[in-house]
């Protein structure tokens, strides 16, 4: 019998499974693009710690997290920067060097609107820079201050070798030597292997010792809504050491 014109059954059958798995396949891919709808949650606020203890405790699981490297960067959203454009409460006011390795926001894992943060050269203090951290203590209830020193602080190093060698540093470098000179002196009486990292511990104590007790903080100190710690930061390790002042 003649088959010319007739369309082969296996070839009639093969075409129907094809089409049918393109449809199948086309089905499947519409499915997969389809993304699932999700209600973004509205921006809310972060609890501020409201006692000395618990912004303290705050600071140490954020440089817990910085040591691990386990990070949350908190805070650091479009929504967050809405929710204080009109208002701000930071929960701790940090006093830290300039070095570019030492940034507070960083290396205790926090975010806009968590800290007031003042750097000078070796912690170096004055009217305007004790004013400036007065300012969250006194104006919004901060409860803690923290000052910040760290190894191998450059400034503090280049003020011991001024002092000792009778050298004085050009320009306003001056200043930062005159405002570090009670370290110095107070590592000279200390003695020790390494002058420059005792001077730099000195450095933190003596501030944190002069803010603790200055006539405007010192009221708060003692009715234990603010504590002001001294502390140090490792460079090698990521990790800060509290020397002074941790709150009960």
């Amino acid at each position: 019998m003649s088959t010319v014109g007739r369309p082969d059954r296996r070839a009639l059958l093969g075409g129907v499974v094809a089409s049918a798995t393109v449809a199948l396949a086309g089905c499947s891919s519409t499915s997969a693009a389809t993304p699932t709808a999700r209600t973004s949650p509205a921006p809310t606020a972060t609890t501020r710690p409201a006692t000395p203890a618990a912004a303290f405790a705050r600071l140490v699981e954020g440089n817990k997290r910085w040591v691990s490297g386990e990070l949350r960067h908190p805070d650091r959203d479009p929504d967050r920067r809405q929710l204080l454009a009109q208002k701000q409460e930071p929960f701790g006011s940090v006093l830290a060097c300039i070095d570019s390795r030492v940034p507070p926001e960083l290396l205790f894992d926090t975010g806009l609107g968590d800290l007031y943060v003042m750097r000078t050269g070796g912690e170096a203090i004055g009217p305007v820079v004790t004013g400036s951290v007065e300012y969250g203590p006194m104006t919004s209830g901060t409860p803690l201050i923290v000052v910040l020193g760290h190894q191998r602080c450059g400034a503090v190093e280049a003020a011991y070798k001024s002092l000792r060698d009778g050298k004085p540093l050009p320009g306003n470098l001056r200043s930062i030597v005159e405002a570090l000179e009670p370290a110095y002196r107070q590592a000279v009486r200390q003695g020790g292997d390494d002058p420059v990292e005792t001077m730099a511990r000195a450095q933190v104590e003596l501030t944190a010792h002069d803010l603790r007790s200055n006539h405007d903080l010192a009221p708060l100190v003692k009715k234990g809504g603010l504590a002001v710690v001294g502390a140090y930061y490792s460079l090698d390790t990521g990790k800060v050491e509290v020397l002074s002042g941790r709150p009960a």
